[in-house]
């Protein structure tokens, strides 16, 4: 196969040379669960030349209801060594290098250094605050997205920028997922808008959420962007 008809489809929306500039990123995707999953494959499918892949977690039997990595067959594997094998699949020129532990204080920066940008893709608070703040300290951009039953959001935050402490007040560490639960098509949905973001911010087009949270209701169909300048 040529590689040049793999992304052919891409080019009514980005040109070729920004097809290819695609290739040199390096992205780092922090959990492999319901988001992590959607968006590693979206970002291999897209043709980004090498993903992080970081997850601590195996897959348990509630994972399958969402988790597009998740197996019958994979049941008790590695997230993060699953999103490689499922990887080489869908794109074998994409470079995966799962990393098989919780990302803390204490890894956070030597795992996310090196790379284009950030996506959390994790279900809780306080993790995601210790990602953010890692990756203000590297320079590096970071798109997050937060899932719970028909409601997700999802914001971009620049280096420098304080969104989560804006969001989310001291002493919440669990979303709202624990009390809401989370259907297959939330973390799809949420996936594809932080893919979306991803892509502008490293290509440099406009209408990124910085200093936004896009807020959705999937129930009754309400979607608003919040402004926090």
């Amino acid at each position: 196969m040529d590689i040049a008809d793999r992304y052919i489809r891409n080019e009514q929306m980005l040109s070729h040379e920004e097809n290819l500039r695609l290739r040199s990123f390096r992205v780092a995707v922090v959990g492999c669960g319901g988001l992590g999953g959607h968006i590693i494959e979206m970002l291999a499918r897209m043709g980004i030349g090498h993903i992080t892949a970081i997850d601590g977690d195996v897959f348990e039997p509630h994972n399958l209801n969402r988790q597009l990595l998740s197996l019958p067959s994979n049941l008790g594997m590695s997230k993060a060594g699953e999103a490689q094998k499922r990887i080489a699949l869908v794109n074998p020129d994409v470079q995966v290098v799962p990393v098989a532990q919780m990302l803390d204080e204490s890894n956070a920066g030597a795992l996310l250094h090196g790379h284009d940008i950030v996506c959390d893709a994790l279900d809780n608070v306080t993790t995601r605050k210790i990602v953010a703040k890692a990756a203000s300290m590297l320079n590096i951009p970071m798109v997050f997205a937060a899932i719970a039953g028909w409601y997700a959001q999802v914001g971009t935050i620049m280096p420098g920028d304080d969104l989560l402490e804006k969001i989310y007040p001291e002493g919440i560490n669990k979303g709202a997922e624990t009390h809401l639960g989370n259907p297959a098509f939330t973390p799809a949905l949420a996936a594809s808008l932080q893919l979306a973001e991803t892509i502008k911010v490293l290509l440099g087009k406009q209408g990124v959420l910085k200093n936004k949270l896009l807020v959705l209701d999937t129930l009754e169909h309400h979607y608003e962007v919040i402004s926090f300048d």
